[in-house]
Parts: structure tokens; sequence; C-alpha cells
């Protein structure tokens, strides 16, 4: 029996718990005392589910399974091969008390989550992450869904799991530009809650690369117990979750701009985190030291610091219009007071946030 960390994600009667320890997915008490009918549909992709696929289905003795698999990538996370989900819980006849359990990374996670949310309107459902980036993001919290051609993340729901079951030996299997993009996410912690972790974070990242078992261990455990902390405080991002966008809005322009799976989300939100600072500055908040602490930190990740050079400034504006955080036709960025100090705020101007963008790129 391998030890592991167990955190809480306190929601009154929709609490959970987030499992994290290494070798999880070799202990079928935690995973099956989550699943309260007798019947489970897997979902994963096709680099995944050769690895884990396997184990998970050998915790599920006396459970009626099945498996669907997904092409693995960004750009396939749309409406039509979220209906390849709706497919098989539909051939396979199964009922209301069913559990999705989600193996993979963050599009899968968001993919599967958006299927439980909808099925018969509300289903079961377990995450079990297998990247870094899902592991301390995007696997709690309960954001799900899908990307449309015209935004990110536009088509989607709130919904909870019942458990997350984040086992770090499926670290091992990830590959390096992977782990660096997960490690944009674990980064903003640090910029939007915690100076401490922040240098903390600095002063591990060649432990965190090489993928330590103690430094991983505890990166994931804060980033979660931060997340959620915000989560429980503000479920469904009317106020502080907002904050856990820090970069995001940048991000997912790039992303969509460069056409899903172009950039991995974590380099893209690297990236944006970049110009996020780079405007916190404009605005006179951060000094030019922690601009530079910014980037320095995301190089040493292996992340990209700059926007990409085949984005025009007008492209930027247009695809950040069209953003999740714009009420009432006014576009809300998270930005940063100080590291460790993040604020949502409508308090610039456009001819800021253009002369950042132009600032952004590769000189």
């Amino acid at each position: 029996m391998s030890e592991h960390t167990t955190l809480n994600v306190d929601l009154g009667e929709r609490s959970y718990p987030i499992y994290i320890g290494q070798n999880l997915l070799d202990q079928a008490d935690i995973l099956k005392k989550h699943i309260p009918g007798n019947s489970a549909l897997i979902v994963s992709n096709e680099t995944v589910a050769p690895l884990y696929l396997k184990k998970v289905e050998a915790l599920l003795s006396g459970i009626r399974y099945e498996s669907v698999i997904l092409p693995d990538g960004e750009q396939y996370k749309n409406l039509e091969v979220l209906n390849t989900i709706f497919d098989s819980l539909l051939t396979h006849r199964m009922d209301r008390n069913t559990t999705i359990i989600a193996l993979g990374g963050g599009v899968v996670g968001d993919m599967a989550g958006f299927a439980a949310a909808s099925y018969q309107r509300g289903v079961h459902l377990i995450q079990i992450p297998t990247t870094l980036l899902s592991q301390v993001d995007s696997s709690v919290g309960g954001k799900t869904g899908v990307n449309h051609p015209l935004g990110k993340n536009m088509i989607g729901a709130f919904y909870q799991p019942r458990a997350v079951i984040a086992d770090t030996s499926t670290l091992n299997t990830l590959d390096d530009r992977q782990l660096s993009a997960g490690l944009a996410e674990v980064i903003k912690y640090g910029l939007i809650k915690d100076a401490g972790f922040f240098d903390w974070i600095d002063q591990n990242m060649n432990a965190l690369l090489k993928r330590d078992p103690q430094a991983l261990a505890y990166a994931i455990e804060v980033s979660c117990q931060t997340k959620a902390d915000v989560v429980a405080a503000d479920e469904k991002e009317s106020g502080q979750r907002a904050l856990l966008n820090l970069g995001h809005t940048f991000g997912h322009a790039i992303e969509t701009g460069m056409g899903y799976g172009e950039w991995l989300h974590g380099e893209a939100v690297g990236a944006g985190m970049c110009m996020a600072a780079k405007m916190s500055a404009l605005l006179g908040w951060l000094d030019e030291t922690q601009v530079q602490k910014t980037i320095a930190i995301m190089q040493h990740a292996k992340l990209p610091t700059t926007a990409p050079d085949s984005m025009d400034e007008q492209q930027f504006l247009d695809l950040m219009s069209v953003d999740k955080k714009v009420i009432d036709g006014v576009l809300r960025l998270v930005l940063l007071k100080n590291i460790g100090d993040a604020v949502v705020t409508k308090d610039y101007t456009q001819e800021q946030l253009a002369k950042t963008i132009r600032i952004s790129y590769a000189t």
C-alpha cells in the first residue's frame, strides 16, 4: 500500500477528495468506493490507453464497464468527437447511475466531464488525470467543455467529480514538452497567490524537470490545495476564481489563432503570463525586476515567453474579445500587482492592451 495525500474540495454536499500519490492505480479500494452503481464508461485517448487502460479495467471487478478511446490532441476537443462518448453510452445502454471515468490529460478530462454533465442530465464522474497539467489544474474544480472554432472552451458546464485520483507514477511516461506545459500551471499558482511557492518553484525547477518524486508531489499538493480553496470560495467564477485565469486570455487567443493543438495549453499560458506581467508593468504595478523574474522562470521551465510572430496585433484583439471574461462588452484581465498578488481588472486602456501585444513579440 503506497502512501498518499488526500485533500478535500469543500462544496458542501458535493465535496470530494483529491488523492495524490504514487501507484494509486494499483489500489482498487480508492476507485471503487466512489462508484455508486454497477456500470462505468472509461474515456481515454490513443496515447494514454495503451499505458494505463488495463490497470483501470483491473480495478473494476464486479462492475460492468466499457471503454471509449478518443484521438489525442486539442484539435479533437470538439462536439463531433464528444458525440463518440454519447454514442458509446447509448449503445451500451448506460443508465443514470453510470460512472464516467476520465483517464487522461486535460482534453480527456474536459470532454468526459462535459459528457457526464450532459448525459441524462448528469451522471457520476471520476477524474484520473495522467499529465502534470491535469493533475494540478484541469481535473480539479469542475470546469468541463469543448472548443469551438471561434473560441476555446466556449461550450461547457461546471460539473464536479466524485473524486480526483492523481497517480504521480503516470508522470514517468509523460514527454518533456507535456511536463513543461504542466509546470506553467504550477508557476501560475505562485504568481497569483503565493510568492513563497513561486520562489520554491524557482529554486527546485531542475528537480521538477528531472521528475524528482518528492518535488513533483509537493508541487502538485500545493497547487491542488490552492485551487481547492479558490473553488470552494467561488465555484462558478463570479469573483476570485477568475484569478486562476492569469495568462489565459492571451493564451487562449494564441491557441485559437495558431490552430488548436499547435501550441499546448500550458505553452500558450506560459507566454500569456509573460504578456500579463508586461501589461502589469505598463500599468505601473510590477517593476522590471519582477517582469524579468517571471520571464526567467518560464524560460527555465522550457516554456515560450513571447507571442507567436504569425499572429498580428489585430488578430490578438479580435480573439481576446471572444472570451468568457467579457461581461457586458468589457474584457476583464487578470494582472499582477506583485508576484503572489493577482487582481481581476477592467481598468486599462485599449492602447495599453495593444502596446502589450506589440512589445510581446520576440525582438
